[in-house]
């Protein structure tokens, strides 16, 4: 290497350095005027929680980075960057608690980090009911389940959750699903008997076990957590999980990304207790109980289409009264607080015989 070439070098990574400098500086003059926010929002809020956590001006602030993002980073990579800086700087007063369905090392656990940052505490728990259960209890601020995934379809106990419960869609959370065949370092493929997984990972990737371990046992488990867990204790056995259980519990993967489908993604719902502010890009879950009579479903969709709002999704789930009674989960764009929504919820609130808002919130930037 010449002279030159070294000399460069050594130019750049003293600009490097200074650049360091700087960022590090604008980071803590980020840091300390979020936390004179807080410190207003205390003074002004006396009597009641203050909500320190805006899911509205959060989403803003990453859809402004992504907007003015000019390269070489990806507009992805630069809005994590951000989104944790803004979890370092909200937990700088008290880190947020979030369930979410456990155990340790799921999928349902990156989503919350994804979503919130690592800076937060994750709380898992046993079941969706019991996110819900705490969420409402305040023992956490906010719960992560998942709603749907993109090849099983719908999750039915988060749906059917919301029937009992008056807490809040907050947000959202699109996270691509990659399965990994998982051993414990040194162990012996040809020693696996028996493959542990959830049932839902076993039928995401169905294809590749039979065309690659077909005689071994499929042994279903609660989760792919319990599954790495299991796997990394019991000699002839291994583990279909993500990265997150591969690095709990210390496996290697024997074959990465596994799953049938490479567009893989399942979304979950963020919940709590308060009603999130217009963001701009927002989408809209309600729940639905319509009259038993010809024509009711129609009747319910009709003005979503007069009115020209798209519609995401609708379910249909049994409902707790009633033989061969159901009620509709709508997903639709758009904040129920915009002035052009009005319309559509006068007219629905006169074809159903119930109508509940489950939350309006901003759609998934990341």
């Amino acid at each position: 290497m010449t002279d030159t070439i070294i000399k460069n070098i050594n130019d750049l990574r003293a600009e490097i350095d200074e650049i360091d400098q700087q960022l590090q500086k604008l980071l803590n003059r980020r840091a300390s005027c979020a936390l004179e926010v807080a410190q207003a929002k205390m003074r002004e809020i006396k009597d009641s929680p203050v909500q320190f956590y805006r899911p509205e001006r959060e989403a803003q602030v990453l859809h402004n980075v992504m907007q003015r993002n000019q390269g070489p980073l990806a507009n992805e990579t630069v809005a994590r960057l951000f989104r944790e800086i803004m979890s370092a700087c909200l937990a700088l007063e008290k880190p947020m608690r979030i369930g979410f369905l456990g155990p340790e090392g799921t999928f349902t656990q990156e989503a919350a980090i994804k979503h919130f940052g690592h800076a937060v505490v994750t709380v898992p728990y046993a079941s969706i009911d019991e996110v819900f259960r705490e969420v409402e209890a305040n023992a956490v601020n906010y719960g992560v389940v998942p709603v749907e995934n993109s090849t099983e379809g719908v999750v039915n106990h988060t749906l059917d959750s919301f029937l009992d419960s008056g807490l809040k869609i907050c947000g959202e959370v699109e996270l691509r699903i990659h399965h990994h065949l998982l051993l414990p370092k040194g162990r012996n493929k040809d020693s696996v008997k028996r493959i542990y997984s959830h049932q839902q990972s076993f039928a995401q990737c169905r294809k590749w076990l039979d065309s690659n371990w077909p005689t071994v046992e499929r042994v279903p488990v609660s989760s792919n957590a319990e599954a790495a867990r299991l796997a990394a204790l019991e000699d002839g056995t291994a583990a279909i999980a993500g990265d997150m259980a591969a690095e709990l519990y210390k496996l290697d993967k024997l074959a990465s990304n596994i799953e049938d489908n490479p567009s893989n993604t399942t979304r979950f719902l963020i919940i709590g207790l308060h009603a999130v502010p217009i963001s701009g890009k927002d989408k809209t879950s309600i729940l639905v109980s319509v009259r038993n009579q010809p024509g009711a479903l129609y009747r319910v969709l009709e003005p979503f289409h007069r009115y020209g709002v798209s519609l995401n999704r609708i379910e249909t789930r049994p409902a707790k009264v009633g033989t061969w009674a159901y009620v509709f989960f709508i997903d639709f764009e758009g904040h129920v607080d915009e002035v052009s929504l009005k319309p559509l919820f006068e007219i629905l609130s006169q074809e159903v015989s119930d109508l509940r808002i489950l939350g309006s919130y901003p759609k998934a930037v990341l």
